[in-house]
């Protein structure tokens, strides 16, 4: 059985050997990608610093309460946000990715609200003065709200739009605003106020009922009137009065 296998195997054709040029390609192409490698980790590690002095500045400035970075790439995003949670500060990243992605860093006592990080997610700009008075709006709505649902049986009263929306339309509302138009009230030379029936629906028909009545009473005059006058004489075949009525 021993000798069976080992003349199978002997009969079998060995395996091509890598030539000397396939080994040296090989290896150069290692060394291309470990150069590579070194070179990208070299450069992160450049941004890395270069981020955690821009950062310690920052905390330093009293001025500041946020920074806005330059748009990067996700790799470097990564770093950012990875340096700003070991140095305590607060990070979210805005924009479209691969376009104009970027990281926005807060100090821990100037973290951004709810609404304005959804600011900056829709693209607007973050407006401090017009926010708080979105903030007073929304808080009196509440507590008007509250005093309702407390109450049901009282009607609270509904707010002048002009008070609310006075940050919209301003002081002064659009019809006080708008130049006043007046008709003009005649149209040739007769007035319009003439041309038009001042009358009621009730007026009318009154007057139509009345016409009505007088046509009625006009008839009848005119029929009982000529029922009383005589029979006028009969005349004869040449024109003149009969004999017998002639007697009469």
């Amino acid at each position: 059985m021993a000798d069976l296998l080992g003349s199978i195997l002997g009969s079998m054709e060995k395996p091509p050997s890598v030539g000397t040029d396939e080994r040296k390609k090989a290896k150069l192409q290692k060394a291309i990608l470990e150069k590579q490698q070194e070179a990208e980790k070299k450069k992160l590690d450049t941004f890395r610093q270069q981020i955690q002095k821009q950062i310690h500045d920052f905390i330093k400035d009293g001025t500041k309460q946020k920074l806005k970075l330059e748009t990067m790439e996700k790799v470097l995003r990564a770093i950012v946000h990875e340096v700003a949670e070991v140095a305590g500060l607060t990070s979210f990243s805005f924009g479209q990715e691969e376009e104009d992605r970027y990281v926005m860093l807060w100090k821990k006592e100037f973290a951004p609200s709810d609404e304005e990080v959804l600011a900056y997610r829709k693209g607007e700009e973050w407006d401090p003065e017009k926010a708080k008075e979105l903030s007073k709006q929304k808080e009196l709505e509440e507590k008007l709200e509250r005093e309702r649902l407390q109450n049901p049986s009282q009607q609270t009263a509904a707010s002048n739009y002009r008070d609310k929306y006075k940050h919209l339309i301003g002081d002064t509302s659009a019809k006080e605003a708008a130049r006043e138009m007046v008709s003009n009230s005649s149209y040739g030379f007769v007035p319009s106020t003439n041309k038009r029936d001042q009358r009621t629906i009730e007026q009318v028909l009154a007057d139509t009922r009345a016409k009505k009545k007088q046509k009625l009473d006009g008839a009848t005059d005119v029929s009982s009137s000529t029922s009383q006058l005589p029979p006028s004489p009969t005349l004869g075949t040449e024109g003149k009065v009969s004999s017998d009525d002639a007697s009469v």
